[in-house]
């Protein structure tokens, strides 16, 4: 029918007596071979094209015994079972990742808690001043650029190592040991206004822009972990988060140091009366935890490419409420507790909703609070007889 026989005023088309077509039923196209209401594009090799109709039980009994009959390899294994365990495994790997960045920074809470019960929330911040320095050396210095990548890389990690660990030993004798003797209350708000000064320092030095990290300082190639390709950064990421675990484990478990800090985090009086300096162990604390914050810094800017003055935030409530999951002041349970909040956010975003990943680690954090009120393994307390 023309457009000009249509009525242009008064009662609707359909009132003024316009017949309109019939809506095509199933299988019927429009002129151009399209269907109505579909996105056309490339079919996915091995699934049916949605249909515009739910399909009949005797069309899904076909289907099934069509993937049962088949040989191997015709159909992908999303098709057979229902679950994209490619998938899976991609999300499983970005879930170990991210949790061994959480874990260092772990480290840091559960280590000082351990010793001074104390929370420092200047901590999320040094990991963000780790991910600067490593932004300062390798972007404004280009040191792989003049001594080249891998090179570049091995003097970023000891020169970020060696300066936060600077950081936080400053820290520790600035913000913390004048108030070591008095209230909690105010090593706490000192340590407030210490995160606040750190936070504003580095934004007033490096801008509050964001910063990226260079894309071709490592190769962009992949590894074949149990048939998925998994990017060479993230298993660096991972491999490196593992090893500084296992060392400080090593440091803790096999050394003179090592004692000294597990018998002050039981009792200082104690270690005091045994001859163990705790002011010396502290200062270890506030030495090692730092490190691996700011190589922590250094991993997340790698892997994720940009880097701002406020990530350390985030990053430290993270990495605080992995080190409660794991039991606050046990090196172990920060460990666990940082892998496994990787891979709950992981999971959570990909198979619930990015939107819900936080609400999902606070939920699990509440339910073993519930359970277990000192987290999954609890810090060790010494005897009052």
């Amino acid at each position: 029918m023309p457009v000009s026989s249509l009525p242009q005023q008064g009662p609707p088309a359909r009132e003024a007596g316009v017949r309109f077509p019939p809506f095509p039923a199933s299988g019927a196209s429009r002129p151009g071979g399209r269907r109505p209401g579909l996105r056309h594009g490339p079919a996915r090799a091995g699934l049916l094209e949605a249909p515009l109709v739910p399909p009949s039980w005797a069309g899904l009994r076909a289907r099934a015994r069509e993937i049962q009959e088949a040989p191997p390899g015709r159909f992908p294994r999303a098709a057979v079972t229902g679950i994209p365990v490619d998938f899976f495994i991609q999300q499983f790997c970005n879930g170990l990742t991210t949790g061994g960045i959480y874990a260092l920074i772990a480290l840091g809470y559960t280590m000082v808690y351990g010793v001074m019960k104390l929370i420092n929330f200047a901590h999320g911040e040094l990991f963000t001043l780790g991910a600067y320095l490593g932004f300062m050396l390798l972007v404004t210095m280009g040191i792989d650029n003049l001594i080249g990548p891998a090179l570049g890389l091995a003097v970023s990690i000891l020169v970020v190592s060696l300066l936060t660990a600077a950081a936080g030993h400053l820290l520790e004798r600035v913000a913390y040991r004048p108030l070591r003797h008095s209230d909690r209350l105010a090593a706490v708000v000192s340590a407030l206004g210490a995160s606040i000064f750190l936070q504003n320092a580095i934004m007033l030095k490096w801008g509050a822009q964001y910063r990226a990290y260079p894309a071709t300082l490592l190769p962009s190639v992949s590894l074949n972990v149990f048939g998925q390709p998994i990017p060479l950064i993230r298993i660096l990421v991972f491999a490196s988060a593992v090893v500084l675990m296992f060392l400080l484990w090593l440091f803790i478990n096999r050394t003179r140091i090592g004692l000294a800090i597990r018998a002050a985090a039981i009792d200082q009086g104690a270690a005091k009366l045994m001859g163990i300096d705790v002011s010396r162990v502290i200062a270890v604390v506030f030495v090692i935890g730092p490190a691996l914050g700011g190589l922590a810094g250094l991993m997340a800017g790698l892997l994720y490419g940009q880097i701002n003055f406020n990530m350390g935030q985030l990053y430290g409530l993270k990495a605080f409420t992995a080190a409660i999951i794991g039991g606050i002041g046990n090196i172990q349970g920060a460990m666990i507790g940082g892998l496994l909040l990787g891979l709950i956010e992981s999971l959570g975003a990909a198979y619930v909703s990015v939107a819900w990943k936080d609400a999902l680690t606070f939920v699990v954090l509440i339910m073993i609070l519930v359970v277990r009120p000192t987290g999954l393994l609890p810090e060790r307390v010494a005897e009052k007889l």
